[in-house]
């Protein structure tokens, strides 16, 4: 599904080259469950952002279902990024005048899908995540962990190959975040691959399979930061 070779990302700070990635190679296979943990300044924000087209490498190889798309345009990335990855941000970045219905749908807008069925791909994706009866209930109205949930409904009514979770349990507290990486093992157990960046060992550890990131290179299996 997608094969990262020798991933180069460079930035320059006061006149010098970082390498915020150093030669990352990486593959993660349809149905997969994995986390990637590291510390703050390891490179896994800069990775989750190549991996999930919103950035492009320096130099190296990005096999997405056997495209490289390394020279693709920005268009060309933001198609690709509607039609294959859904992402979950630790903000949430739900709108505030919206209900959680019209949250859901609002990414289905811009792939031209049709008003019925975006109401029914967006009322189905809520049902899936437990909120079947907060449908009309805007973001004031919920709790976090109902946020992250209505979050994850827009995430999978994209019907993405990839869902790609950034500190997905960041702004929730011990009980919600357990609650919320159940539901992740679910939507696995379903059959969708799911990627998590997290600097938390707790959290990396309930994937399936974890790897490391110090310096801007995957080091290790698993291991506590």
């Amino acid at each position: 599904m997608i094969e990262l070779r020798d991933i180069v990302k460079k930035y320059s700070l006061g006149g010098e080259e970082i390498r915020a990635l150093d030669r990352v190679s990486l593959s993660i296979e349809e149905g997969e469950y994995l986390s990637i943990i590291g510390p703050s300044g390891s490179g896994k924000s800069t990775l989750m952002n190549i991996i999930g087209l919103l950035d492009l490498p320096d130099s190296g190889s990005y096999l997405l279902d056997g495209r490289e798309v390394t020279h693709y345009s920005q268009r060309q990335l933001a198609r690709l990024r509607s039609e294959h990855i859904g992402f979950i941000f630790q903000g949430f970045n739900l709108l505030s005048r919206l209900s959680a219905l019209e949250n859901v749908e609002l990414p289905l807008i811009y792939q031209k899908v049709g008003p019925a069925e975006r109401r029914r791909r967006a009322e189905a994706a809520l049902e899936q995540v437990g909120l079947g009866g907060r449908l009309r209930h805007k973001p004031s109205e919920l709790s976090g962990g109902q946020q992250q949930r209505v979050a994850i409904a827009r995430a999978l009514a994209a019907r993405p190959q990839l869902i790609l979770a950034d500190e997905p349990t960041g702004n929730l507290d011990s009980h919600t975040g357990q609650d919320l990486m159940a539901l992740f093992r679910q939507l696995n157990d379903s059959g969708k691959t799911i990627l998590i960046i997290t600097h938390d060992a707790g959290v990396a550890a309930q994937a399936r399979r974890s790897l490391r990131i110090v310096d801007g290179r995957i080091s290790s299996e698993g291991g506590a930061v």
